[in-house]
């Protein structure tokens, strides 16, 4: 197969995973997301790409909660909005807190905004995590309840499909968004696992499915204590890392070139070649 970048670039275009380490406080996130943003798409990218509870990741469990945004209202999705229209760019906002059916839960929701600030996607969270392993325990249920819907969204860029964190880890989930040309996913794995598998299953869900993987990550240490793996990466559909960023805050960019990816499908048409549908 020819290399990405001795193929002919026809109708590329740049694309950034925002890594952050996020904290407790709401407009302190917002502040960090927006100059991140800011950068990105100064640098060209036109589809951005926020880490998981970007916006929020508190002292304790509950504290999502205590912040947790009706779907189409709130300071969150506003600055989402805003942000996309004032950028000119397509905005995924990682995810955010949204009202769940119970009152101690909320939906752990991907929100995609167009470069006029319209929400035309959302995805809410379908897999969650439970760990428990030496000093570490997490059990996402206790808080979020738990989405049932499979999401592509059509875009200018091809077709998208949405996951959060934690669905990384069931192929079986990418293979139901049928043929997707990029894949986001905004994560905030845990330093225990993501130091042994995070970087092994990007890769892996860019190659089976031969396409691009923008996997924006929180990384570094919190103020909670929690320690987040980082290493935000795009990966192209032969499995090449194209950027990354190990730890801290910061931008992640690389050119997704459709003509590259075409002739990757035409020459490994494995895709066509699937006997067992989900």
């Amino acid at each position: 197969m020819p290399a990405e970048s001795n193929h002919a670039s026809v109708n590329a275009f740049k694309v950034a995973a925002i890594q952050m380490a996020s904290g407790p406080n709401v407009a302190g996130n917002l502040s960090e997301a927006k100059r991140l943003i800011a950068r990105a798409a100064e640098q060209g990218a036109r589809l951005v790409v926020l880490p998981e509870f970007f916006a929020i990741m508190g002292m304790k469990e509950q504290d999502k909660v205590a912040v947790r945004e009706i779907a189409g209202t709130g300071p969150i999705q506003k600055f989402l909005s805003d942000t996309a229209r004032q950028h000119k760019i397509w905005l995924v906002g990682g995810s955010i807190p949204l009202a769940a059916s119970v009152p101690d839960k909320v939906l752990n929701s991907c929100l995609v905004f167009n470069d006029e600030g319209q929400q035309v996607a959302r995805y809410d969270k379908i897999h969650l995590f439970n760990l428990s392993m030496g000093n570490e325990s997490y059990d996402e249920a206790q808080t979020i309840e738990a989405g049932n819907q499979v999401v592509v969204v059509d875009t200018p860029f091809g077709r998208i499909g949405l996951a959060i964190c934690y669905d990384l880890r069931f192929p079986e989930l990418f293979r139901a968004m049928k043929e997707v040309d990029l894949i986001v996913l905004p994560a905030a794995f845990t330093e225990t696992t993501g130091k042994m598998h995070w970087e092994i299953l990007v890769r892996a869900r860019a190659i089976e499915n031969l396409a691009y993987v923008i996997a924006s990550a929180q990384g570094g240490y919190h103020v909670n204590g929690r320690e987040t793996h980082g290493n935000s990466m795009i990966v192209g559909p032969w499995g090449r890392i194209l950027d990354r960023l190990p730890r801290g805050s910061g931008v992640v960019m690389a050119e997704v070139n459709p003509s590259y990816q075409a002739s990757l499908r035409t020459g490994l048409p494995a895709l066509q070649h699937r006997k067992i549908s989900c």
